[in-house]
């Protein structure tokens, strides 16, 4: 109840912060486009690799009683991330011809708490499939790619 005044607040007193971080307009914009949706496709790709129709819901209902858990499998995206899905989301954030304060302070606060749920996640993770996704860890870097030592 009280979380909905302080929404309708927030809405009525919002105020942009325009003031510019950085400006890339001068810069082809068709590299930002191509960037921006080739990153929703890698979005999209991470979730049907694993299994798009589990990971919303969608087998459980139709199977219902018969339904079983899937085993814990790193297919082609997940072995160059453990979270391809949040790395998706994460970098439109940042990928910006023009970058103001407010766009800043969105796409940090949005890091934040996808690295927060991400780490709460991992901790799941590990609870439901012991060794396997601890040595998965060890093996495949969080949200940045980088290369093998």
């Amino acid at each position: 109840m009280f979380c909905l005044p302080v929404l309708f607040g927030a809405f009525w007193q919002w105020r942009p912060v325009l003031a510019v971080v950085w400006d890339a307009q001068n810069s082809s914009l068709h590299s930002y486009y191509s960037y921006f949706f080739a990153d929703w496709i890698l979005t999209v790709m991470s979730t049907v690799v694993i299994n798009h129709s589990d990971l919303f819901g969608l087998r459980q209902v139709k199977l219902q009683e018969n339904y079983t858990e899937l085993s814990f499998r790193t297919p082609s995206l997940y072995n160059v991330v453990r979270h391809p899905i949040m790395l998706g989301f994460l970098m439109p954030f940042w990928a910006t011809p023009q970058m103001t304060l407010g766009h800043l302070l969105f796409a940090a606060v949005m890091t934040v708490y996808i690295i927060i749920t991400t780490l709460l996640e991992e901790r799941d993770l590990i609870n439901v499939h012991g060794d396997a996704y601890t040595g998965y860890r060890r093996r495949v870097p969080m949200l940045i790619p980088l290369p093998e030592k």
